[in-house]
């Protein structure tokens, strides 16, 4: 059995409860990349997927990231051809896709299900949509994140399991080619598996309203952004849009603007 999971802290999660039960039991692979943000047109072909790094490598240009592009450790691609292979090789072989109700694991979804559509009839979605769980203290509550749901509560998720539909591998992978050939930067979840798209700024005013007249780390302010806002992003992203309006002059900076912590930002006095 191949588990398929889209967030890192997921794999950690999903791996504590195979100890409960062993019939979980299986590999663990992780789709790396955040299909949430960032260009998608020709997603599958050569430029597509060559532009998409490219824009990868401008939003972590300088910080502690810098240079993770081009490793192997996160080519989705390459993860997903030796996947394709195990299938074609092991006829036994089945894969169990996780996902819960966020934008990041619906994108990554649609994004794979590209490339399984031959499997149909061997491939699973295990998707935590408004499902209820208990957490670490015995209370009811509905995860948006799978590395939310205790271990022991794994086993019940299990029982979600169905294979992907011949109508969801025909209507799923056009849905997503219309959100690839829209060719925004920006993808929300609107519930269920609807997807909506906006611009490349779309959280920069909600960003801009915790930059203060006072100097503040440029970390401080995305922490504060990510623990209030209503849509958030990942912090890698937030950074970026601070870079670009501090490019266009919007804001005092001072420091080495490179990682979040190396600089500081104010409104500027008039």
């Amino acid at each position: 059995m191949k588990h398929i999971v889209f967030q890192h802290a997921d794999v950690d999660a999903l791996q504590k409860s195979f100890a409960l039960d062993e019939a979980l039991s299986g590999d663990i692979i992780e789709i790396k990349d955040d299909y949430a943000v960032g260009p998608l047109y020709n997603i599958y072909i050569g430029e597509g997927i060559e532009q998409r790094r490219q824009w990868w490598r401008d939003v972590l240009a300088g910080g502690d990231y810098d240079g993770h592009v081009d490793t192997n450790e996160v080519d989705d691609y390459k993860t997903v051809a030796e996947l394709v292979g195990t299938m074609r090789r092991n006829e036994e072989e089945v894969i169990w896709i996780w996902a819960a109700q966020n934008k990041h694991d619906v994108s990554g979804y649609y994004w794979l299900l590209n490339y399984m559509k031959e499997f149909q009839g061997r491939v699973f979605i295990l998707y935590l949509n408004n499902l209820p769980f208990i957490n670490e203290k015995g209370h009811i509550f509905y995860p948006t994140n799978l590395f939310e749901i205790p271990a022991k509560e794994f086993l019940k998720a299990k029982k979600l399991a169905r294979p992907i539909t011949l109508s969801e591998f025909e209507v799923d992978p056009d849905e997503w080619t219309k959100l690839c050939n829209e060719n925004k930067g920006v993808r929300l979840l609107e519930g269920g598996k609807k997807l909506v798209q906006e611009d490349y700024d779309f959280y920069d005013a909600e960003l801009k309203k915790f930059i203060t007249p006072d100097w503040q780390k440029a970390s401080r302010i995305i922490h504060h952004f990510l623990s209030k806002a209503k849509h958030t992003t990942g912090d890698m992203y937030l950074l970026w849009r601070l870079k670009v309006m501090i490019a266009m002059d919007m804001f005092d900076v001072q420091g080495k603007i490179a990682n979040m912590k190396d600089f500081e930002i104010k409104l500027k006095v008039s």
